[in-house]
């Protein structure tokens, strides 16, 4: 494993989020959801994520996750991605969205 600096650390914007909005992403080769995130004073964030095998459109809204906040805008079919939603793989390589603990305010920065 490549060991990094504290301060390369410090370059990745990560924050909290409360998902919005889910809709089905239609227009991609895999499963996938359209996703809208209220990331506080940055504003409502959208981004597409694979999860559809772990997770339905019902129970995502109101779920706290945590986000990259300062890649690049990536183009993915016709929808625009702003931000990374974290998570990790299972054992059947499918995503299990990184959230929180508890609850806290939109936007806060990971420490």
């Amino acid at each position: 494993m490549q060991t990094i600096e504290f301060f390369d650390f410090q370059k990745v914007d990560m924050r909290a989020g409360t998902i919005i909005e889910v809709r089905d992403f239609k227009e991609v080769r895999n499963p996938a959801y359209k996703i809208w995130v209220d990331m506080g004073p940055l504003g409502i964030k959208k981004t597409s994520a694979q999860i559809t095998q772990n997770y339905s459109i019902e129970e995502l809204p109101g779920r706290q996750v945590i986000c990259v906040c300062n890649f690049p805008k990536k183009q993915i079919a016709n929808f625009m991605s702003e931000i990374l939603i974290t998570g990790f793989k299972d054992e059947q390589n499918n995503i299990v969205l990184a959230t929180l603990e508890r609850n806290v305010p939109n936007g806060e920065k990971l420490h």
